[in-house]
């Protein structure tokens, strides 16, 4: 009798194992909008050799200083993706995502409440996001998840807009812009869906993801004198600048040599923090 027992209780076991875990084979796509708030920040790097601060002079006179920090994680991404789904648990996804973010202040200088000189960065940046889902059961119309995965930006810009008093009368503006190295991200995501029909769901994520990008070079695209044109004033070291880990004496850089014009500017590369906490809402289609 116990043994029956025992081998009835196994069998319910086994076929609620089986269950649980039968294959539930899918394809579907998915879109949605996104904001992401900043989650770490830290010191922008220099720009145009103004180190990252803002400054406050009264009467010719310093009376503030402080360092500007921030994370270019904050800001709007629009995406989609394709799933497969290789059973009721566990799941793979790829995601293709165009984020930009919010214009951060990086430098600025403040005299007798004129603004003299101010420098605003803004990053803008088209990633591949490949995942693997684990699907956590359905709840009365509702299916928790979580998602784990990488963030490869395929292409992607630093733009950095500079205004400037040079003199009383001469405001001077300035674009640069600035490529990234390749580098490779984090995400990780605890999400929903619901059924909303047969194939169609609205699903809602809260993501993390956390990665950094340094430079690799910097054009200057727009430099302009009291609204006229003087880009074809400035020199090729004054537009092109090339970054690398590493300075020394055979570096076009004022530090070590005097500058050769007409080549690039050599200078040290730095980085910047993209990392945020952001919310997806959208809708999925499963075929």
């Amino acid at each position: 009798m116990k043994k029956n027992l025992f081998l009835l209780v196994f069998t319910i076991c086994t076929m609620t194992m089986i269950g649980q875990t039968q294959e539930k084979e899918s394809w579907y796509f998915k879109i949605g909008g996104s904001y992401f708030s900043q989650v770490a920040a830290t010191e922008f790097p220099s720009v145009g050799g103004q180190n990252a601060v803002r400054q406050v002079f009264v009467g010719g006179e310093l009376v503030s200083k402080e360092s500007i920090t921030g994370s270019f994680g904050e800001g709007f991404r629009y995406g989609g993706g394709v799933g497969y789904r290789f059973s009721d648990r566990l799941g793979a996804e790829m995601g293709i995502n165009y984020y930009r973010s919010n214009s951060k202040i990086m430098v600025q200088t403040i005299s007798d409440g004129v603004r003299m000189y101010q420098s605003d960065g803004q990053i803008t940046a088209l990633d591949l996001a490949p995942a693997v889902v684990l699907y956590l059961g359905k709840i009365k119309g509702f299916e928790p998840y979580t998602k784990v995965g990488v963030i490869v930006p395929v292409a992607g810009k630093l733009e950095i807009e500079t205004n400037a008093v040079a003199a009383p009368g001469v405001n001077v503006f300035s674009r640069d812009r600035i490529n990234p190295n390749p580098t490779v991200g984090f995400l990780a995501a605890v999400g929903t869906s619901f059924k909303l029909y047969k194939n169609l769901s609205a699903f809602a994520e809260l993501e993390y993801r956390n990665f950094t990008v340094h430079g690799k070079d910097k054009e200057t695209t727009a430099f302009t004198i009291n609204g006229n044109d003087a880009l074809a004033s400035r020199t090729t070291a004054e537009i092109n600048t090339n970054y690398s880990d590493r300075l020394d004496r055979n570096s076009n850089n004022a530090e070590f040599n005097t500058v050769d014009s007409s080549k690039p500017t050599d200078d040290l590369s730095s980085y910047v923090g993209i990392s945020g906490l952001g919310l997806t809402l959208g809708v999925r289609y499963e075929l």
